[in-house]
């Protein structure tokens, strides 16, 4: 994998350049202004992207023998940030200007020698596997954290302590949110199987056939785990609480239409009745009428901060210590799982999203 790495494009004939492979996160990557050879560039739209990419965390995943160091784990997750790899052949005396252009992109750079560095060439991973120089900093763009300050600052005032070493997240130059359309789709078919998870709970059921017949376009836009818990007569209590919550998620998704005006703080559960009507009343013809996305900026600030909540959670759960300020983990799973999906975190679908904190 190294050699292929070093050989992915076939440099020009030049002698005395530096080759290197820039891997750029953010979704317009700026123009390169410096002398350079350009081997071979291609962005998200190219199918060999994404293959790419995921043997290169293979390796590095595979290297010093599998051992996961926090720099390793998080050099993976940029690659997974990726949208444009780009390979150049550059003299030596034109290295500063690169580098300038690297924090720009919010690139990491693998090097013909076999190490990762950061934009400004410091060694994040050496070509042996092993962390390289501490002073080497993970890139992410300036709004990236700043919005962790401010999310430091929220759990701060509230006295829930996380690790001051928790990394920022996806940020405005990266992100690639979900149309409206879309978030108004899946916004819907959660209902249609939250309100049939409650029903079957409750006793009461609703048939499904009432459900489409009400909510037609709910069921066009089903997952396959959906669609196969509509389709049970008799489904698990496990399963049945599974779906029932859902409603935590569509409760994110309305907010994210400006259906709902806040998202409260997540020590309690959400108000069914609320999110209910807000569908029933507007009906599904009314709420297309309605899609028009939350600010970006008000999403990813969500997101940082039930991110940095939902480590504090978990880590008490883990911990069999209390969890601070009255947080409820069930609450959090749902919501970070909706917002992960809304900034297509590691590009998946609903039913595979990963919440790792």
């Amino acid at each position: 994998m190294l050699n292929r790495l070093k050989q992915l494009f076939s440099p020009k004939d030049i002698s005395n350049h530096i080759l290197l492979n820039a891997y750029a996160t953010v979704g317009d990557a700026p123009k390169p202004a410096f002398p350079h050879v350009l081997n071979g560039r291609r962005d998200s739209k190219d199918a060999e992207l994404a293959p790419h990419l995921n043997g290169f965390m293979h390796y590095l995943a595979e290297q010093n023998g599998g051992k996961m160091t926090r720099t390793r784990y998080h050099v993976i997750r940029h690659l997974q940030r990726t949208q444009h790899h780009l390979s150049f052949a550059i003299d030596p005396a034109d290295m500063a200007p690169f580098h300038a252009w690297a924090e720009a992109a919010n690139a990491l750079v693998f090097m013909q020698d076999g190490t990762v560095r950061d934009p400004q060439g410091r060694i994040l991973l050496a070509a042996s596997g092993e962390d390289g120089d501490a002073q080497a900093v993970m890139p992410y763009p300036p709004q990236a954290w700043q919005r962790k300050a401010r999310s430091d600052e929220q759990l701060a005032a509230r006295q829930i302590n996380v690790p001051a070493d928790l990394p920022p997240l996806v940020s405005e130059p990266e992100l690639r949110l979900r149309a409206p359309e879309d978030v108004l789709r899946r916004m819907l078919a959660l209902f249609v199987v939250a309100i049939r998870a409650e029903s079957l709970n409750s006793k009461t059921p609703i048939a499904v056939d009432d459900l489409q017949q009400r909510f037609p376009p709910a069921f066009a836009g089903l997952t396959d785990a959906e669609r196969a818990f509509l389709a049970q007569e008799a489904p698990s209590e496990q399963e049945i609480t599974q779906f029932l919550w859902r409603y935590e998620a569509i409760l994110v998704l309305q907010w994210a239409l400006g259906l709902q005006e806040a998202l409260p703080f997540t020590d309690a559960i959400c108000d069914v009745a609320s999110i209910s009507s807000t569908v029933i009343d507007r009906g599904t013809e009314g709420l297309r009428k309605q899609p028009v996305a939350r600010a970006t900026g008000e999403i990813l600030d969500a997101l940082d901060l039930h991110y940095r909540l939902h480590w504090a959670s978990r880590q008490a759960i883990l911990k069999k210590t209390p969890v601070p300020a009255g947080l409820n983990d069930g609450v959090l799973q749902e919501r970070h799982y909706a917002l992960n999906w809304l900034v297509r975190f590691e590009d998946r679908e609903w039913d595979d999203v990963d919440t790792p904190t």
